[in-house]
């Protein structure tokens, strides 16, 4: 039986939609306090953003159950990223969190984390597919904006302004508030195409079939239509600010095709 998420979450947005790290209730009243400390939490370096990246994937994999290396999921992923070991100078490290949300993510420092129950319902090519997508935000800083953004608009000003270039630690709070704000974090459809275009690209270049895009946005639609009748599905909740998944596997399957790639046979 699958562990359950160990942090208070009630869902995560899938990660081929938005930005997603982990989603708690949000605390309004917690980000209005801090909105007059946007100013100074404006002055973050590269080098604080980078020690409270590393914090949070620190707390992330110390809170979620990470399979060991004998694991069935974790020789999967390593076979299937195989070869995958950096992005624009960003190097790439990869884990599976075995819980029962449906999910992946990417931090900015190149920290990729796949969730096993996305793992049960995808074949190696739709995983490539998200995996590479993901990639496609870490390399054109995306994942660095969005992370940055949510400092800023999160109660973690108050840890932010800390003396010279060392970012203060994090309390648990601190490191949940950012959480509410990475999981209220959206990207753009520019950023969107953007990232599935160098996804194609990257998996291309690693000599991966690159119809893994089309065939990732394939899943995601098919998991959106079967919940689409349920108001209160978390799938279908996850999928309606992003409805144009139809025009991104037209984009990259017909991208597939005019290259000569071949289409996978269905698994």
């Amino acid at each position: 039986m699958k562990n359950k998420f160990r942090l208070a979450v009630a869902a995560l947005m899938l990660a081929i939609a938005a930005p997603a790290f982990a989603q708690f209730n949000l605390n309004k009243g917690k980000l209005i306090k801090s909105a007059g400390k946007a100013a100074q939490a404006l002055t973050i370096t590269d080098a604080q953003m980078a020690a409270y990246v590393k914090e949070y994937i620190d707390w992330m994999d110390e809170h979620n159950p990470v399979t060991p290396a004998d694991n069935e999921y974790t020789k999967r992923l390593n076979r299937l990223t195989e070869g995958l070991t950096s992005v624009e100078g960003i190097p790439l490290n990869f884990k599976v969190y075995d819980v029962i949300d449906v999910n992946a993510f990417a931090c900015p420092d190149g920290s990729v984390r796949v969730f096993s129950s996305l793992m049960d319902i995808m074949s190696d090519e739709e995983l490539l597919g998200v995996i590479g997508h993901e990639i496609g935000h870490v390399a054109h800083k995306d994942s660095k904006k969005a992370f940055r953004q949510s400092l800023l608009t999160s109660a973690l000003k108050d840890a932010v302004g800390s003396t010279g270039n060392v970012a203060a630690a994090l309390t648990e709070s601190q490191l949940g508030s950012l959480g509410e704000a990475l999981a209220s974090a959206t990207y753009s459809q520019k950023q969107e195409k953007a990232a599935d275009d160098y996804g194609y690209e990257f998996l291309k270049s690693h000599d991966r079939n690159p119809w893994a895009m089309a065939l990732s946005f394939q899943r995601l639609k098919a998991m959106q239509d079967e919940a689409g009748a349920q108001k209160t599905s978390k799938v279908n909740q996850l999928f309606s600010s992003h409805p144009d998944l139809e025009l991104r596997i037209k984009r990259m399957e017909e991208r597939a095709q005019k290259e000569g790639f071949e289409k996978p046979a269905a698994k």
